[in-house]
Protein backbone atom coordinates (compact mmCIF):
# COMPACT_ATOMS: atom_id res chain seq x y z
CA UNK A 1 0.00 0.00 0.00
CA UNK A 2 1.14 3.49 -0.15
CA UNK A 3 2.18 5.81 2.76
CA UNK A 4 -0.79 7.10 2.88
CA UNK A 5 -3.66 5.27 1.37
CA UNK A 6 -8.06 6.25 1.15
CA UNK A 7 -10.26 3.18 1.14
CA UNK A 8 -14.38 3.88 1.05
CA UNK A 9 -16.25 1.29 3.16
CA UNK A 10 -15.19 -1.33 5.90
CA UNK A 11 -15.22 -3.73 3.40
CA UNK A 12 -12.54 -2.31 1.07
CA UNK A 13 -10.45 -1.35 4.21
CA UNK A 14 -10.54 -5.25 5.28
CA UNK A 15 -9.92 -6.38 1.87
CA UNK A 16 -7.25 -4.38 1.07
CA UNK A 17 -5.59 -3.52 4.97
CA UNK A 18 -7.14 -6.88 6.66
CA UNK A 19 -3.40 -8.18 6.80
CA UNK A 20 -2.12 -4.87 8.94
CA UNK A 21 -4.34 -6.02 11.80
CA UNK A 22 -1.93 -8.89 13.00
CA UNK A 23 -0.49 -7.18 15.69
CA UNK A 24 0.34 -7.74 19.32
CA UNK A 25 -1.11 -4.11 20.16
CA UNK A 26 -3.85 -2.14 19.36
CA UNK A 27 -5.21 1.49 20.24
CA UNK A 28 -8.86 2.91 19.70
CA UNK A 29 -9.58 5.91 19.52
CA UNK A 30 -13.50 6.36 19.24
CA UNK A 31 -16.43 9.35 19.73
CA UNK A 32 -18.98 6.55 20.15
CA UNK A 33 -18.60 2.37 20.94
CA UNK A 34 -19.77 1.89 17.08
CA UNK A 35 -17.31 2.07 14.93
CA UNK A 36 -14.68 0.06 16.41
CA UNK A 37 -16.58 -2.11 18.58
CA UNK A 38 -17.21 -6.15 17.39
CA UNK A 39 -15.99 -4.85 13.65
CA UNK A 40 -13.80 -6.88 11.30
CA UNK A 41 -10.52 -5.59 13.23
CA UNK A 42 -11.13 -6.98 16.30
CA UNK A 43 -12.75 -10.50 15.08
CA UNK A 44 -9.06 -10.55 13.10
CA UNK A 45 -7.12 -10.45 16.61
CA UNK A 46 -5.01 -13.81 17.54
CA UNK A 47 -5.86 -13.53 21.35
CA UNK A 48 -3.26 -15.05 21.87
CA UNK A 49 -1.22 -12.94 20.12
CA UNK A 50 -2.67 -9.54 21.49
CA UNK A 51 -1.01 -8.55 24.33
CA UNK A 52 -2.42 -4.91 24.69
CA UNK A 53 -5.81 -3.39 23.61
CA UNK A 54 -6.53 0.47 24.30
CA UNK A 55 -9.51 1.88 24.24
CA UNK A 56 -9.89 5.65 24.66
CA UNK A 57 -13.71 7.06 24.52
CA UNK A 58 -15.09 10.46 24.04
CA UNK A 59 -16.81 11.41 27.44
CA UNK A 60 -20.36 11.97 25.88
CA UNK A 61 -20.28 8.55 24.35
CA UNK A 62 -20.50 7.22 28.35
CA UNK A 63 -23.84 9.04 28.94
CA UNK A 64 -25.99 6.45 27.66
CA UNK A 65 -26.02 3.14 30.72
CA UNK A 66 -25.94 0.61 27.49
CA UNK A 67 -23.15 2.38 26.24
CA UNK A 68 -21.38 2.49 29.47
CA UNK A 69 -22.18 -1.14 30.11
CA UNK A 70 -20.20 -2.31 27.21
CA UNK A 71 -17.27 -0.62 27.92
CA UNK A 72 -17.18 -2.47 30.71
CA UNK A 73 -17.42 -5.62 29.25
CA UNK A 74 -14.33 -4.47 27.14
CA UNK A 75 -12.77 -3.65 30.56
CA UNK A 76 -13.44 -7.39 31.71
CA UNK A 77 -12.25 -8.85 28.35
CA UNK A 78 -9.28 -7.51 29.36
CA UNK A 79 -9.03 -3.85 27.35
CA UNK A 80 -7.44 -0.85 28.95
CA UNK A 81 -10.60 1.48 29.01
CA UNK A 82 -10.19 5.43 29.28
CA UNK A 83 -12.48 8.57 29.04
CA UNK A 84 -11.80 12.03 27.84
CA UNK A 85 -13.65 15.26 27.62
CA UNK A 86 -11.71 16.19 24.28
CA UNK A 87 -12.31 16.02 20.96
CA UNK A 88 -11.51 12.35 19.41
CA UNK A 89 -10.45 11.64 15.71
CA UNK A 90 -11.64 8.06 15.50
CA UNK A 91 -8.53 6.20 15.24
CA UNK A 92 -6.91 2.97 15.40
CA UNK A 93 -3.04 2.39 15.87
CA UNK A 94 -1.96 -0.80 14.88
CA UNK A 95 1.28 -1.60 16.67
CA UNK A 96 3.88 1.34 16.17
CA UNK A 97 3.95 1.03 11.97
CA UNK A 98 0.78 1.68 11.10
CA UNK A 99 -2.67 3.91 11.69
CA UNK A 100 -6.00 3.78 10.62
CA UNK A 101 -8.10 7.17 10.19
CA UNK A 102 -11.91 7.17 10.25
CA UNK A 103 -12.78 9.70 8.02
CA UNK A 104 -16.66 11.22 6.86
CA UNK A 105 -19.64 10.12 4.54
CA UNK A 106 -19.33 12.41 1.76
CA UNK A 107 -19.19 9.07 -0.55
CA UNK A 108 -22.09 7.70 1.28
CA UNK A 109 -19.61 5.18 2.97
CA UNK A 110 -17.24 6.07 5.91
CA UNK A 111 -13.75 6.55 4.07
CA UNK A 112 -10.44 5.29 5.93
CA UNK A 113 -6.91 6.90 5.65
CA UNK A 114 -4.32 4.16 5.85
CA UNK A 115 -1.03 5.66 7.18
CA UNK A 116 2.24 3.71 7.21
CA UNK A 117 4.48 7.00 6.61
CA UNK A 118 6.87 6.64 9.80
CA UNK A 119 6.90 10.54 10.46
CA UNK A 120 3.02 10.68 10.47
CA UNK A 121 2.38 7.40 12.29
CA UNK A 122 5.06 8.50 14.84
CA UNK A 123 3.57 11.89 15.18
CA UNK A 124 -0.25 10.20 15.62
CA UNK A 125 0.92 7.71 18.23
CA UNK A 126 2.05 11.05 20.32
CA UNK A 127 -0.89 12.67 20.25
CA UNK A 128 -2.33 9.55 21.41
CA UNK A 129 -0.30 8.88 23.73
CA UNK A 130 -1.05 12.83 25.32
CA UNK A 131 -3.95 11.81 24.98
CA UNK A 132 -4.39 8.82 27.09
CA UNK A 133 -2.19 9.88 30.05
CA UNK A 134 -4.84 12.90 30.54
CA UNK A 135 -8.35 10.49 30.39
CA UNK A 136 -10.10 9.10 33.08
CA UNK A 137 -9.75 5.40 33.53
CA UNK A 138 -13.35 3.87 33.45
CA UNK A 139 -13.37 3.66 36.85
CA UNK A 140 -12.57 7.28 37.68
CA UNK A 141 -15.14 8.33 35.60
CA UNK A 142 -18.02 5.77 36.73
CA UNK A 143 -17.51 7.77 40.11
CA UNK A 144 -17.72 10.76 38.49
CA UNK A 145 -21.29 9.91 36.62
CA UNK A 146 -22.79 8.01 39.42
CA UNK A 147 -25.21 11.13 39.54
CA UNK A 148 -25.37 12.51 36.27
CA UNK A 149 -25.86 9.45 34.41
CA UNK A 150 -29.50 8.03 35.49
CA UNK A 151 -30.67 11.75 34.82
CA UNK A 152 -29.28 12.63 31.46
CA UNK A 153 -31.73 10.79 29.25
CA UNK A 154 -34.83 12.98 31.32
CA UNK A 155 -32.24 16.47 31.21
CA UNK A 156 -31.73 15.72 27.29
CA UNK A 157 -35.56 15.32 26.23
CA UNK A 158 -36.26 18.27 28.57
CA UNK A 159 -33.25 20.21 26.31
CA UNK A 160 -34.71 18.52 23.58
CA UNK A 161 -38.38 19.58 23.68
CA UNK A 162 -37.54 23.07 24.84
CA UNK A 163 -38.78 22.86 28.31
CA UNK A 164 -38.55 25.72 30.62
CA UNK A 165 -35.78 24.81 33.57
CA UNK A 166 -39.01 24.80 36.27
CA UNK A 167 -41.08 22.09 34.30
CA UNK A 168 -37.96 20.34 33.34
CA UNK A 169 -36.96 20.11 37.10
CA UNK A 170 -40.40 19.45 38.27
CA UNK A 171 -40.74 16.25 35.85
CA UNK A 172 -37.43 14.93 37.05
CA UNK A 173 -38.08 15.47 40.78
CA UNK A 174 -35.04 17.86 41.26
CA UNK A 175 -35.18 21.33 42.77
CA UNK A 176 -34.28 24.25 39.98
CA UNK A 177 -30.78 24.59 41.61
CA UNK A 178 -30.01 21.07 40.97
CA UNK A 179 -31.35 20.82 37.72
CA UNK A 180 -29.66 23.56 36.51
CA UNK A 181 -26.23 21.98 37.71
CA UNK A 182 -26.69 18.86 36.36
CA UNK A 183 -27.06 20.72 32.93
CA UNK A 184 -23.96 22.58 33.54
CA UNK A 185 -22.37 19.34 34.08
CA UNK A 186 -24.12 17.29 31.09
CA UNK A 187 -23.04 20.13 28.93
CA UNK A 188 -19.33 19.95 29.72
CA UNK A 189 -19.91 15.91 29.39
CA UNK A 190 -21.05 17.16 25.98
CA UNK A 191 -18.33 19.25 25.09
CA UNK A 192 -21.11 21.73 24.57
CA UNK A 193 -21.07 25.31 25.08
CA UNK A 194 -24.43 25.95 24.84
CA UNK A 195 -27.56 23.97 25.92
CA UNK A 196 -28.47 24.32 21.69
CA UNK A 197 -25.26 22.40 21.20
CA UNK A 198 -25.71 20.00 23.88
CA UNK A 199 -29.39 19.06 22.25
CA UNK A 200 -27.65 18.82 18.74
CA UNK A 201 -24.84 16.54 19.81
CA UNK A 202 -27.18 14.44 21.42
CA UNK A 203 -29.06 14.04 18.11
CA UNK A 204 -26.15 12.78 16.73
CA UNK A 205 -25.05 10.08 19.24
CA UNK A 206 -28.40 8.95 19.09
CA UNK A 207 -29.36 10.05 22.60
CA UNK A 208 -32.73 10.92 22.12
Amino acid sequence: MDLIEVVRGERELFERAGHLFDVDELACAANSLFTWWRTNAESRQDPKRLKRLRKLFRLSSMLDPSWSQQAHVMAEHGAEVRVTPDDLNETLLLGSRFVIMAGDLSHGVRSYSVISAPEAVQGIQALYEAAWRAASPLEVHDASMVELRPLTPGILTALNDGMTDAAAARALGLSLRTYRRRVAELMVAMGATSRFQAGARARELGLV
